[in-house]
């Protein structure tokens, strides 16, 4: 009996520390996700500002002057 509860106590303490590493990975995938998400954000810009008709949609695109 005593054997199967140390058993248990190592595959808890595995489980904890690979818990905790996930965490850890998960944490700094969303720091890089946010990071990423600002610099798109900027290429957007821009791209908006040096051509503005490559980027938007037809729909938010101004007739041109002759219309």
């Amino acid at each position: 009996m005593e054997e199967r509860i140390d058993e248990l106590e190592l595959r808890y303490m595995q489980h904890e520390r690979t818990i905790q590493e996930l965490n850890e990975i998960v944490c700094r995938q969303d720091l890089v996700i946010e990071m990423l998400k600002r610099e798109i954000s900027a290429l957007k810009e821009q791209a908006l500002m040096t051509n503005p008709s490559a980027i938007r949609d037809s729909d938010q695109e101004e007739p041109p002057p002759h219309y």
